[in-house]
């Protein structure tokens, strides 16, 4: 098959091309600006359906692996910001996808998806402007895409890799504060980690198969005490980590929360709710059971 590969500058996207390329597929990898391991420059964020469509000419699938940062502060309101970044550009991707006759299609999205659907009294995407468009984002996304161009959305969950200096968006804080020698404390909840290898090859088994699912992904449920314990490790700072009092956890965040207010601000996920998040064990079940241990380490190298 010949893919688009849309975002393959970052470190998932990369991972997918190279797994898909290991598989004996052609791949097209695009980015918001030309550099080395892009092929062709394409804004998903501007572009318009006839743009798409001269890129995707010729193509029997497509990997949207671009990303949004949830936690960011914009002013309000933020709806349609996110909705303009997130949901509006999959619309037509897989408009321009429908019309070039496209067969198969990949939405790499977030965890919360599925906790969405798996505890609806949480009340996540009525709640959560981030989760709310990537409901949308897939909803729209396969509307638009119709019948004959199935679309698997990847519910991703923390995911580790590194590829030269792309790593992801969470690890770089964590990374310096275990290199630090700073006292280390965590919440009491958990999270589902994957990795980025494991990602890519989830990628080609859905586009192969032209899977429509939402397939949540896990390797480990890791506390996130056994997390940052084992990046300390991996960085050779290896040493207790505290635990935070959940009361201090929720005062902390509501406050955080009450000054975005203040400042006219908010985030796609508000400080206050990601704080319930935080004490809560976020885990995929089943599991894949792969052990991480040596992927942590090479990922957070000393």
């Amino acid at each position: 098959m010949r893919i688009l590969v849309v975002g393959a500058s970052g470190l998932i996207g990369a991972h997918v091309a190279e797994a898909l390329r290991e598989r004996g597929h052609e791949v097209t990898t695009t980015g918001r600006t030309a550099r080395a391991g892009v092929d062709r420059a394409l804004d998903v964020k501007t572009a318009g359906v006839d743009e798409m469509r001269a890129v995707l000419a010729g193509h029997d699938g497509v990997v949207l692996a671009t990303r949004t940062e949830e936690q960011r502060p914009l002013r309000k309101p933020i709806y349609p910001v996110f909705r303009q970044d997130m949901v509006e550009p999959v619309v037509r991707l897989f408009t321009a996808g429908r019309e070039e006759g496209l067969t198969r299609g990949i939405i790499l999205g977030s965890y919360y998806t599925y906790f969405d659907r798996l505890h609806p009294q949480w009340r996540l995407a009525e709640r959560s402007v981030y989760v709310r468009c990537r409901v949308e984002q897939a909803r729209e996304g396969r509307a638009a895409a119709g019948p004959g161009l199935p679309i698997a959305v990847l519910e991703l969950p923390f995911v580790l890799g590194r590829t030269g200096d792309r790593m992801p968006n969470w690890a770089g804080p964590l990374e310096r504060w275990a290199r630090s020698g700073w006292p280390l404390a965590a919440p009491a909840g958990g999270t589902a980690v994957t990795s980025a290898e494991q990602v890519a090859e989830a990628a080609a088994d859905a586009l192969e198969t032209g899977s429509d699912e939402d397939l949540p992904l896990a390797d480990e449920n890791l506390t996130y005490t056994e997390m940052i314990e084992r990046i300390a490790e991996a960085v050779g700072r290896s040493r207790r980590v505290h635990r935070l009092p959940s009361a201090f956890v929720r005062r902390s965040l509501r406050a955080a929360s009450a000054l975005q207010r203040l400042s006219g601000r908010e985030s796609g996920v508000d400080p206050a709710q990601f704080g319930d998040l935080l004490l809560t064990d976020l885990f995929v079940e089943p599991p894949t059971s792969r052990s991480l241990a040596e992927l942590f380490r090479r990922s957070f190298a000393p």
